[in-house]
């Protein structure tokens, strides 16, 4: 079992972050994942709004984290510990 410090920093570090950058980004994202489901929810009961909302959410946030793993890609050699 791992420490409980370990337990805080190893996933962040597998990414590049530190604790505090990680949880700012994960808040980051699940805000605009708030938001956009609202937005689903809201175009569910009024199709005339948010039509193309949550997609984009969507896109913009994958298309985020896509780069953001690229740029965070450990060293060759390295082994990032599983999910």
């Amino acid at each position: 079992m791992p420490s409980l410090r370990a337990a805080f920093t190893d996933h962040p570090a597998s990414v590049g972050e530190s604790y505090g950058q990680h949880m700012g980004v994960a808040f980051s994202f699940g805000m605009r994942m708030i938001a956009g489901g609202c937005a689903c929810l809201l175009h569910g009961l009024l199709p005339f709004l948010f039509v193309r909302t949550g997609s984009g959410i969507i896109g913009k946030l994958h298309e985020e984290m896509v780069q953001h793993r690229r740029r965070a890609a450990p060293p060759a050699g390295f082994a990032q510990p599983a999910e």
